[in-house]
């Protein structure tokens, strides 16, 4: 599967992905991003108890996606043991997302790119990646 492909799939599925980009999350756009996704885990504490509804804020998979000269390429995926060391930020909020079909999305996420690069750092992805 490209990496487009596997975006759709994470972000279309029934778990909840928490998006970190460092610009507008336009799937069907070409100017140059990159984004974390955060897969979070479903449970009996999943929506209990904290503002915007995410009361458990285990983090079970961690993905980082890039788009380069309109191609897009996958440059890390969190072995699932490593995966829980990543954090959801505390200042996620809704966020709007064009899908790549064109069609406009709501979910959950932070343009941050301080954010993104002291992700990268930790997944070990150079800024010239």
């Amino acid at each position: 599967m490209d990496a487009l492909g596997e975006i759709n799939l994470h972000m279309s599925g029934s778990s909840r992905a928490i998006v970190i980009a460092d610009g507008d999350v336009d799937l069907a756009g070409t100017a140059d991003v990159v984004f974390f996704l955060l897969k979070i885990g479903e449970g009996s504490l999943a929506a209990g108890g904290r503002g915007g509804g995410f009361g458990e804020r285990k983090v079970t998979a961690v993905f980082c996606f890039r788009r380069s000269a309109g191609a897009w390429s996958k440059l890390f995926e969190a072995p699932e043991d490593r995966a829980s060391s990543f954090e959801v930020p505390f200042h996620v909020s809704r966020l709007p997302m064009t899908m790549s079909d064109g069609t406009e999305s709501m979910g959950y996420g932070v343009v941050d790119p301080d954010l993104v690069r002291e992700m990268m750092t930790k997944a070990g992805i150079s800024s010239s990646a």
